[in-house]
């Protein structure tokens, strides 16, 4: 809603300035969105007329024109505009002026070749419509103002107000006006529109419709004849241009003026081309009608029409039609004043994709009281303008408007508002915004006013008296800080831990559904009992999944029939091993496809393998705050894992619930289902088995240390059993001396000639560092030692010579 102080001041007596009226209108809650100075930059803006045009001599779509712009002073401009001609009156921008659209500052500038001195504008640029098919036209009335600016010079400032839906009021000058007089700002000038007394009769009959659903309760009109339609009055002219509309003629500037001055909505048909009176209807399917915009719409059945005996003249509250328009040689007018249903007017506009001020309004709420004033208003305005003699008011009604009654007790002012202020002042700012109050003992009986659809119970008066006496008596109370309980328990910490600890691996979490499809089940079913859905959703979606696997191959195949090479994936969720308590699992599944480093100039690329997988299992358990030293791992996986390339693990050196499976998926799944990948790998982390642990990554940290004396390495093989994992032996020297040994690596396994069949080799690299001195080679002799009696003594492998 745009605004200026001159025009508040026609219904505000204030002495206060304008800065005030900024700050004071956000304190009561119309929040100031914009503030523009146009006096300066909008007088640059002139009333021109087009002498001369002639095409551009390199530009086809290019005209150049002779411009007078006053004083018989004439200007080149080159103009795109399809609608520039010979004796076209329009608005001409010189260099220098400021574009209120686009901010574009002009300047002379060679357009293909020929010089153009300024721009010949449209509405669009000069924010006065949405229209921008050509440059302005206007009326020939404004051929006296030929060199003169367009604009007001009002010195008063363009007010962009934020309106909120539920103050449909605020949409015109006097109920903005209002409010601020409430709050203090000054004194509301009293509405004294007299009414219209007049014995000629109205002779244009109305009608409303009683249908179901018919948007239209109350129709009032008035019948102007002989009037001599014209340009608007330049105090009118100024009004409108001041808040951005462009002036057209005197009776659609009356209508527009009314409007935007008091919220009231009104619309002007050609009297003489209404057959036989007004007909308020619901609309037929299949109607058609041309609007103002001059686009044909075709209704549905339940609209609101305003119609005579031809038909539809327009739609009810939203726009009017081009067959009962009013032109300048319009001698008799029906002015109209009605009261529609915002619900239809937003259902209709909405099916028809329409946006008009009059629907912007209606679809709000318009004060139904109002009918008879807008009327009165308009109805002398356009006498005083225009001349003609007005009929007497009619006004056909459905319903007659009842007063909503609101009793309001004072006390829950402070208990809701957390602050007082006096009876007195309550009743003095309930009075000025409009509320008729009548005391009863302790209470107030209030009647809200008519043009407030947003009042309606106690809670909304203390609002408005928040809202005027000012939101800053409203003390800041700091919230109170109490120490709750955590809202997830520690198992729903780790869930969510070990979700993010997967993802920051390169896995992209996905959420399958939790059934399946029964063939892809079997393959990861192992020993566990089938659970079949009896209603499933789809054939594919059968049963209830015994191992996430079945989702993710699924969906990881079609990921790799539409070309993704490399890719990881994970969800976590339930898996179903039995109906009854106890046989549903929270599992952590992961799958990764193709290859490491792939085209990478870094490294080498490679097939993914088993060690990638347990290498994700175990840095995530890690990082959850389990120890590593005291994994156990071991071979004995499940039959859909590859029998030599895959893994189970444990987190108390096996004393535990098995905590994880990893490894290769068995090739022969990966032909049954034709998954056409270089390897696929996964893993299985079993939530329930797990036990929280009880200290943090942060905490099994160890402060690291630097030494500045000299590394050796070490290599050892030793023999072992073939079930005799590596990982044993390097927790064995690991564990040795700390403060000595810094690292530990297997760089080698051999199986094959000159080793005993049921045994294997193993080469290990050891790095030995002190941080008191350098070891001489005494030391590390004590040292080898006691790292291969040590593993021999708790693995049973033998030091190969």
């Amino acid at each position: 809603m745009k605004v200026t102080f001159d025009w508040l001041k026609d219904h505000l007596k204030t002495n206060l300035k304008e800065k005030n009226l900024l700050e004071q209108l956000t304190n009561i809650g119309l929040e100031v969105e914009s503030v523009e100075n146009l006096s300066a930059d909008n007088e640059l803006f002139k009333v021109a007329e087009i002498i001369k045009t002639e095409k551009h001599p390199n530009a086809d779509r290019l005209k150049v024109c002779d411009v007078n712009i006053g004083k018989n002073e004439i200007k080149k401009v080159v103009c795109g505009a399809a609608n520039a001609k010979e004796g076209l009156l329009t608005i001409y921008a010189p260099p220098g002026a400021v574009i209120p659209k686009t901010k574009m500052k002009l300047v002379v500038a060679k357009i293909r070749g020929i010089t153009s001195y300024g721009m010949l504008c449209s509405e669009s640029e000069l924010n006065l419509s949405d229209q921008s098919d050509g440059i302005t036209e206007l009326p020939m009335g404004y051929k006296k103002n030929i060199g003169k600016s367009y604009f007001s010079k009002s010195k008063s400032n363009l007010i962009d107000l934020s309106i909120t839906p539920n103050r449909p009021d605020c949409l015109g000058i006097r109920g903005i006006a209002r409010d601020l007089a409430a709050s203090g700002f000054g004194k509301l000038v009293d509405f004294n529109e007299k009414k219209i007394h007049s014995k000629n009769k109205h002779t244009l009959n109305v009608k409303i419709n009683k249908e179901k659903g018919q948007g239209c309760t109350a129709f009032g009109s008035c019948l102007i004849t002989n009037v001599k339609n014209s340009e608007s009055p330049q105090w009118l002219k100024d009004k409108l241009i001041s808040i951005g509309q462009k002036p057209i003629s005197a009776i659609v500037d009356i209508t527009n003026y009314v409007m935007l001055d008091i919220n009231r909505p009104l619309h002007a048909y050609d009297a003489d081309k209404i057959e036989k009176g007004i007909i308020v209807r619901n609309s037929q399917p299949g109607e058609e009608f041309t609007a103002l915009d001059n686009k044909n719409y075709k209704l549905e059945s339940g609209m609101c029409v305003i119609s005579d005996n031809r038909g539809v003249l327009g739609l009810g509250g939203i726009i009017g039609g081009t067959r009962s328009g009013t032109e300048l040689d319009t001698k008799n007018i029906l002015l109209e004043s009605a009261y529609f249903e915002p619900g239809s007017i937003r259902k209709t506009a909405k099916i028809l994709n329409l946006e008009t001020d009059a629907k912007f309004r209606f679809e709000r709420g318009v004060d139904p009281l109002s009918i008879e004033d807008g009327l009165n208003k308009a109805a002398k305005l356009i006498k005083e303008i225009c001349g003609g003699e007005i009929s007497k008011i009619d006004i056909q009604k459905l319903e007659t408007y009842k007063t909503k009654k609101i009793v309001f007790d004072p006390n829950i002012f402070e208990k809701i508002s957390g602050f007082k202020i006096s009876f007195k002042e309550m009743i003095k700012i309930l009075e000025d915004l409009g509320f008729e109050v009548k005391k009863d003992k302790k209470r107030l009986k209030l009647a809200v006013p008519s043009w407030r659809p947003d009042i309606s119970q106690e809670v909304d008066i203390v609002e408005e008296l928040v809202r005027i006496s000012g939101y800053e008596k409203i003390k800041y109370i700091e919230p109170i800080k109490q120490r709750k309980k955590p809202t997830l328990n520690k198992f729903q910490k780790l869930f969510h831990f070990l979700q993010r600890s997967i993802a920051s691996k390169g896995y992209l979490e996905t959420i399958t559904w939790s059934f399946t499809d029964q063939r892809y089940n079997d393959y990861f079913r192992d020993t566990k009992k089938e659970i079949k859905i009896i209603n499933p959703i789809s054939s594919e979606l059968g049963v209830l999944r015994n191992s996430i696997f079945s989702n993710l191959i699924m969906y990881m195949n079609k990921n790799l029939d539409r070309g993704f090479k490399d890719l990881s994936i994970f969800e976590i969720g339930p898996i179903f091993n039995g109906l009854n308590p106890g046989e549903q699992n929270t599992v952590i599944c992961g799958l990764s496809a193709g290859k490491k480093s792939r085209l990478s100039w870094i490294e080498k690329d490679r097939n993914i393998d088993v060690f990638d997988a347990k290498r994700d299992v175990i840095q995530t358990l890690v990082e959850a705050g389990y120890d590593s030293q005291k994994f156990f791992v071991d071979n004995k996986t499940p039959d859909y894992y590859h029998p030599g390339k895959s893994g189970r693990l444990f987190l108390d050196n096996g004393k535990d619930q098995m905590a994880a499976y990893f490894g290769e998926i068995h090739p022969n799944i990966l032909k049954q289902i034709d998954m056409k990948t270089e390897a696929l790998v996964g893993f299985e982390i079993f939530m329930d088995n797990l036990k929280l642990p009880e200290k943090t990554l942060n905490d099994l940290k160890v402060k690291f240390s630097f030494s500045d004396y000299q590394k050796s390495e070490r290599d050892f093989a030793f023999l072992v059993n073939k079930d005799v994992n590596a990982q044993d032996l390097i927790n064995c020297i690991s564990n040795i001396d700390k403060s000595l040994v810094k690292d530990v690596k297997v760089f080698d396994l051999y199986q094959g000639d000159n080793i005993p069949e049921n045994q294997k080799s193993i080469a290990i690299s050891v790095t030995i560092q002190s941080s008191e001195k350098t070891l001489n080679e005494a030391d590390l002799e004590q040292i080898n030692n006691l790292i291969i009696k040590t593993v021999e003594n708790k693995t049973g492998a033998k030091i190969r010579s």
